[in-house]
């Protein structure tokens, strides 16, 4: 068997316990310099709480002893390869910046496990300059929406119908179909509808605009949990 082979699947030798420690707490630091780099450049953003931040560290430090393990040790590293596989994400991360973060901490971890300090550092100036050039912009304050049930009892006609949705569009920015059915012995309709309206809406306005419609007989508006 070649020497090189050989010494593949020959155990790693540790080095002295002090390096061992330096690096772990190195990458704990810069796996914190990473989660850093995230909420400055991610904010509210991201959909994210303070575990993701943790998930960051950990894999740092964990990359770190996982490269310090292997070493040189190609046999090692298949095996590790395998176990690592079975570890899965089970919460799906809706943004690629967060994916990318989480590549990120793996890097550094495995730069300081290797022992190549200046590649972690240089890759945490270069990342965080790319992070903070592409940063998140702070969205325009969202309009706050409340949901709403509501019931419109009409002599119903399609040219009647596409008046009532056209009023409605002036108020409410999302309007659902949920149920109809006849009242009055089939003389009129009871129409309902859920509807998204900003707080600042005035409830009193919209039914007077929907009330002058001809054709109108009732409107009521009301939360929708309180339906039957």
């Amino acid at each position: 068997m070649p020497d090189w082979l050989r010494r593949s699947f020959d155990a790693t030798p540790i080095g002295p316990w002090q390096t061992l420690l330096i690096r772990l707490v190195a990458a704990l630091l810069l796996g914190s310099v990473v989660v850093g780099i995230h909420r400055a450049t991610r904010g509210r953003t991201s959909d994210h709480s303070t575990t993701f931040s943790a998930t960051l560290v950990m894999l740092c430090v964990l990359i770190a002893m996982v490269t310090q393990v292997i070493g040189e040790n190609v046999a090692w590293a298949f095996s590790l390869a395998g176990v690592l596989s079975i570890v899965r994400f089970r919460t799906v991360l809706r943004d690629t910046k967060d994916t990318a973060f989480v590549i990120f901490a793996v890097v550094v971890g495995m730069s300081i496990g290797a022992g190549q300090p200046a590649i972690a550092l240089i890759g945490l100036a270069t990342v965080g300059i790319a992070a903070a050039v592409y940063r998140d912009r702070p969205r325009e304050a969202a309009v706050v929406l409340h949901q709403k049930l509501l019931i419109v009892k009409l002599s119903w006609s399609p040219e009647l119908e596409t008046q009532l949705r056209d009023a409605l569009s002036k108020y409410v920015t999302d309007v659902q179909s949920l149920a109809a059915s006849t009242i009055r012995q089939g003389s009129a309709m009871e129409l309902h509808y859920r509807v998204n309206l900003p707080l600042t809406a005035s409830l009193p306005q919209l039914i007077a605009d929907l009330n002058r419609l001809e054709g109108i007989l009732a409107i009521e508006i009301r939360s929708e949990h309180t339906a039957d």
